[in-house]
């Protein structure tokens, strides 16, 4: 491709109604990047975060189009973990039984001096539906029984949000938009 220019015609169907040059400019990581203006964007019916199409016309041109967003059929996947922690306990000892400090962690007796998280296992997966999704939610979360479906998914549920650009999958709890 050309980094001179690229020359773009913008319409909607066969229509053509403006025709554009626009010069591809490098970012700081040597790539190409093809800056469009709000004039374009506006006359295409595009916005920021639209994914699109690049069609090589076989004549040197190209064509650009939007994606239209594919409707997936979601479902729920139950994760299990377990979470891992490193404790660390200070214990005063007579000299010589060094073991007494090892009683008196184990029968929750001695102060934290320190705690680590070491990060989570993953020990299973599996797909559930809805409706157990929300027994379970009961389940685990008593506290929550009496909340209305919404304010139960919008705080323990986290939603898939497809991503808009590149490879990388991207999930969002819909409460820490």
């Amino acid at each position: 491709m050309d980094k001179n220019g690229l020359q773009k015609n913008i319409g909607h169907g066969n229509k053509m109604s403006k025709k554009y040059v626009i010069t591809l400019v490098e970012d700081d990581d040597g790539n190409l990047v093809l800056p469009f203006t709000d004039e374009i964007l506006n006359e295409a019916g595009w916005e920021e975060g639209d994914s699109l199409e690049w069609k090589d016309n076989k004549d040197g041109t190209f064509s650009l189009s939007k994606k239209e967003k594919e409707t997936e059929e979601m479902e729920w996947v139950l994760v299990e973990c377990v979470s891992q922690f490193r404790q660390r306990y200070m214990c005063e000892v007579p000299k010589g039984k060094a073991e007494y400090a090892l009683d008196t962690a184990t029968m929750n007796e001695a102060k934290e001096f320190s705690q680590d998280h070491l990060g989570e296992i993953i020990i299973s997966h599996r797909v559930v539906s809805k409706e157990e999704a929300l027994v379970l939610c009961d389940e685990n979360n008593y506290y929550a029984a009496s909340w209305n479906e919404e304010t139960k998914m919008d705080a323990f549920f986290t939603k898939y949000e497809s991503p808009s650009f590149g490879n990388e999958n991207k999930f969002t709890k819909d409460n820490e938009k």
